[in-house]
This record gives C-alpha cells, sequence and structure tokens, in this order.
C-alpha cells in the first residue's frame, strides 16, 4: 500500500523539555491509523507537527515527508497551500474551531475558493453537496445559520464538511468525538471511516478511547511520554499486548469498580422523592402579534432515590438531563410537580431549613477547572459549601474538615495550600469531589463527572465513588452519556428521551434487556472494545478464507 504521509524520528521540544521524541509512523492511502494515549502523551502534539502549526517557541527536527517534500523545512505559504488542501484536520472542540461571526455556508466556502479558485456561486453549489455528504442536507437549512445554532453533533458534521471539502490526500482527527452522544459519535464514526475508504484518503485517528480505535483503526499506535512504545495492525497488537503501559491502558478501559457489598434497602423513606415534576422555557416570539410558544425539557417526570443507592441518569444531550439535576440541586424551581430530600420541599420551606437541605446535597459538575475559581487556593475552594456552617464550626474545624476530604479523595493536607493549576485533570476531579463531601452530604448529583478524563483516571475516580459509597453510605444521582460508566457505578438506571422517562430498572437488566427502542438504539450505538475487536476478527477472518 502506498504511504502517502510519513514521519521519521520526530522530535519537538518546548525550551528544555522534550515533547516528542523519535516519533516515527506512516499513514497508507485508504488506511486509518490510530494514535492512543492518554492526556500529555504527545498525541496532539504529533497532530500539530503534522500540519507544521506548532506553539510559539517549540523547535523541531526530524523529517515529515508528504508527496516527495519535507514539511519540516516548507515556508508558512508552502504550508498555507497544503493546510486544508492537501493535508487537512478535525479539532477536537468544534465550537472553538469555527468561527463565531460567519455562517456555515460562508466557512465551508472558504477553503474552496481560497484553493480551488471558485466563484462564489460555484463554491457554494459545492458546499451544499459536501454538507449533504456529512448528513446535513438543505433540509436542515445551515448555510445561513451560525455555529451556535447548531448541535454539538452538527458542528461536529460542519468541521468535518470543512476538512473534507477540497478532497484531501491526509485527513487528520485528533479526538473527534470525545464530547458527542454515542448515537451521533455512532454516526461521526461511519461517517469518517465512509470518507476514508469512497475517497481513498490516508487518515490519523488521535483518541484515548481504546474502543474507538478498535473499531475504526486498521493499525494502532500507543504513545506515552513523547515516545511511541508500541504499535502494530489492531487485531494482533491488542492481542499480544507487551509494554506494561499498552496493558495498563487495556485493563483501565475494561475496569469495573469493585461491586455493592450490601443490597440497597429500597423499602424504607426515599432520600429523594421527584414527583410529575415540569420545567419548561419560553421561545422566542416569530414576531410581536404571535403567541408565545413553550419548550418542555422536562416532561412530568417521577422516580425516587433510596439512601445509600446509586441511581444513573442517561440520555443524549437535550433530553433534559442536566435541567432535571439543577430542579433537584434548587437552583431553578418546577413549573410543576414537587420534589422531596429528606421528606422535606426545598422550595416551600423557610430560608434556614432550605440551607440545611442544601448541606445534604452537593454537585459534581463536569469541568472542574470551569468550576474553580483559579484565584482561590484549594482550601478555599474546598471549604466553600462550609459557609452554610460558619455558626456551628470554628476556623480550626473547617481547616481540619477540608483536610480530611482531601485525604479521603487520595490527596495530601499540603495539596491544600495549591492552586488550582497546579494540578492534573484527575486531580481537579478529585478537588471536586472532595467540595462535594465536605458538608457529610447524604446524596450528591454528579452531572458527566468524568467524561473528559482519560482511562486510567476515570477508572481511579470511578474506584473512589464506589469506595465513597460503601464507606461513607453515600447515595449517588450518576448523570451521564457514557453507558459503560453508568453499567460500572450504579444500581438502577433511568432513561431519558425528550424530556420524559422511556424506561427505568435495575442497570444490569437494563442494559442486557433494553425494552424501549430508544434504549436499545443507546446501547448497541455505545462503544465495546472487546466487541469491536470481535467483529474486527470476524472481517478478517472473511477477508482470509
Amino acid at each position: 500500500m502506498t504511504s502517502v504521509f510519513s514521519a521519521t524520528d520526530l522530535c519537538v521540544s518546548i525550551g528544555d523539555k522534550a515533547i516528542l521524541r523519535n516519533v516515527s509512523f506512516s499513514l497508507e492511502q485508504g488506511k486509518i491509523l490510530g494514535l492512543v494515549g492518554e492526556s500529555g502523551s504527545g498525541k496532539s502534539m504529533s497532530a500539530l507537527s503534522a500540519m507544521q502549526l506548532l506553539p510559539e517557541g517549540a523547535n523541531q527536527i526530524g523529517e515529515l515527508m508528504f508527496e516527495g517534500k519535507n514539511l519540516t523545512r516548507a515556508t508558512d505559504t508552502e504550508m498555507t497551500h497544503i493546510r486544508g488542501k492537501d493535508i487537512s484536520m478535525v479539532f477536537q472542540e468544534p465550537l472553538t474551531a469555527l468561527n463565531p461571526t460567519r455562517t456555515i455556508g460562508e466557512q465551508v466556502s472558504e477553503g474552496l475558493r481560497w484553493h480551488l479558485g471558485l466563484s462564489r456561486k460555484d463554491a457554494m453549489e459545492q458546499t451544499i453537496d459536501v454538507l449533504e455528504r456529512v448528513g446535513l442536507g438543505l433540509e436542515y437549512g445551515l448555510i445561513d445559520r451560525f455555529p451556535h445554532q447548531l448541535s454539538g453533533g452538527q458542528r461536529q458534521r460542519v468541521v468535518i464538511a470543512i476538512a473534507i471539502a477540497c478532497k484531501p490526500k491526509v485527513l487528520i482527527a485528533d479526538e473527534p468525538t470525545t464530547a458527542l452522544d454515542v448515537t451521533v459519535q455512532a454516526q461521526i464514526l461511519t461517517l469518517l471511516k465512509d470518507i476514508v475508504k469512497k475517497e481513498q484518503m490516508a487518515m490519523l485517528l488521535i483518541s484515548h478511547d481504546l474502543a474507538v480505535v478498535a473499531d475504526m483503526a486498521d493499525n494502532v499506535a500507543i504513545m506515552k511520554d513523547g515516545v511511541i512504545v508500541e504499535r502494530g495492525p489492531t487485531c494482533e497488537l491488542f492481542d499480544n499486548l507487551s509494554h506494561p503501559y499498552s496493558k495498563k491502558l487495556f485493563e483501565a478501559s475494561n475496569h469495573v469498580p469493585v461491586p455493592r457489598q450490601e443490597p440497597v434497602d429500597e423499602v424504607t423513606q426515599p432520600l429523594l422523592k421527584v414527583s410529575n415534576v415540569l420545567r419548561e422555557y419560553p421561545l422566542p416570539r416569530a414576531s410581536f402579534f404571535t403567541r408565545r410558544q413553550w419548550h418542555r425539557a422536562v416532561q412530568h417526570v417521577s422516580f425516587h432515590v433510596a439512601p445509600r443507592q446509586s441511581m444513573g441518569l442517561v440520555g443524549e444531550s437535550g433530553c433534559g438531563k442536566s435541567t432535571l439535576a439543577r430542579t433537584i440541586l434548587g437552583l431553578t424551581p418546577p413549573d410543576g410537580g414537587h420534589i422531596q430530600f429528606l421528606g422535606q420541599d426545598p422550595y416551600s420551606v423557610s430560608r434556614k431549613d432550605r440551607q440545611d437541605l442544601q448541606l445534604g446535597i452537593q454537585a459534581v459538575f463536569q469541568d472542574p477547572y470551569g468550576s474553580f475559581d483559579p484565584r482561590h487556593t484549594v482550601e478555599r475552594t474546598v471549604g466553600e459549601p462550609l459557609h452554610l456552617m460558619r455558626k456551628e464550626l470554628s476556623r480550626r474545624q473547617r481547616r481540619k474538615r477540608v483536610h480530611e476530604v482531601l485525604e479521603s479523595v487520595g490527596l495530601t493536607s499540603a495539596d491544600a495550600n495549591k492552586y488550582p493549576h497546579e494540578f492534573s485533570g484527575g486531580q481537579r476531579q478529585r478537588i471536586a469531589i472532595a467540595r462535594a463531601l465536605v458538608t457529610n452530604p447524604s446524596l450528591i448529583v454528579a452531572d458527566e463527572p468524568v467524561s473528559a478524563l482519560d482511562v486510567s483516571i476515570r477508572a481511579q475516580i470511578l474506584d473512589l465513588f464506589a469506595d465513597l459509597r460503601d464507606r461513607l453510605g453515600m447515595a449517588y444521582l450518576f448523570i451521564s452519556h457514557d453507558l459503560s460508566v453508568v453499567q460500572a457505578i450504579t444500581d438502577r438506571v433511568i432513561v431519558m428521551n425528550a424530556g420524559r422517562i422511556v424506561e427505568e430498572g435495575p442497570t444490569g437488566e437494563v442494559f442486557s434487556n433494553p425494552k424501549h427502542p430508544y434504549t436499545r438504539i443507546l446501547v448497541s450505538a455505545a462503544p465495546d472494545l472487546n466487541e469491536a475487536l470481535r467483529r474486527r476478527r470476524e472481517e478478517e477472518n472473511k477477508d482470509t478464507h
């Protein structure tokens, strides 16, 4: 097979720090190379090197060969003509990759006009064709819309449309599906695979999700600390992992926390009771004379969480999960129905009683860095909820409590004097959990708490949740679109779609025998490493016979 692009002994350093060390790989026509590793391993820097988009101050040596030319010696003008036309990239976060001030039509057609010299009319005709190829036909009416008016899946498709518009020879996809729902992720991955096959592109797929790479890639390279530690054809590599880091990644991808030792007593008074809750938002009026329309984000939802129970809440973006979570946390009152926590309605009690209820329910958010004040020390950040108890606790007692919860989540007392930027992503999530624990709550609402984490760190955080549940008797409402996470940590699961509960039951039963069509779609779309390898082996066996 023809090698379209190759890297040989690529080294990149910033100052005295080596980022990439003797990295070599080749991309073949019509084939996908999966580059796997955790945050900081050098995956994205490899992609930026290939595009010659390294940050200021970076030093690079080695060879990047494309069509007989060493790109490390190419001028900015030469690279401007190569980028987008011959080598294109799909970035991880589409909202930041798109220009918020320009329409989708303008952004897709820009590359066509620049590289191919098409007129505005011809470029717009090709733009419509490209958007149709990525599943965004004229019926979606996206040409004149702006990025913020699109869903996450639609934005990612637009970024792919921009990348493939000029039919490049090399396509680099950097974590293209990390933040997407399982069904949208399945669609995007199928789309990328079809494009590579149809256009005979060479593709570099960068991901920390081994299940995605096993399903997509023909060959896999595993990277750690800027070095490729292992590589080979997909099935052959996963069947014969030899490097300790590769084995650790594989084990972490299949990791399941220690199951609960004691059964949950669901007969007792429920800790949280949600009864017929309705939450709706006003939509913009089409004109002054039209009647205002309302969007029902949560429609007559009812369920309960028992003490010490771990309840999963799954569904795609826009199904009402986070709106329901905000209502449960006392942040937005329901428009109908009622909520009871510890036998009381937080929206109808006095301010003093409401503060007491707030001590018993805390939240862990998806992005801990975004929910921390970067100017505050960890001690101040973790101790923040204790302002509700300032009359009961002295300053010394508050400090002692902060140090205790930091140690309970695997950090040290010395970490209390540091700032959030001094910690890794996994450590920051531990700090977020410590902040939730500091008031000794009965219930923790965890909203996508591990979606942005690497597989090994995710395994550690899930183990931590399971340990706290068993050791401290916590109850959880675990909100996620990652079914493998929910399956690993919860006792029962609720499936939401379009603001309604479509299925509820014991987690194992719902996932092994889904009854509602929507649940079946979610389960079938969820990436599974072992299932992906089994399918690939079957395909290879068919080809050899």
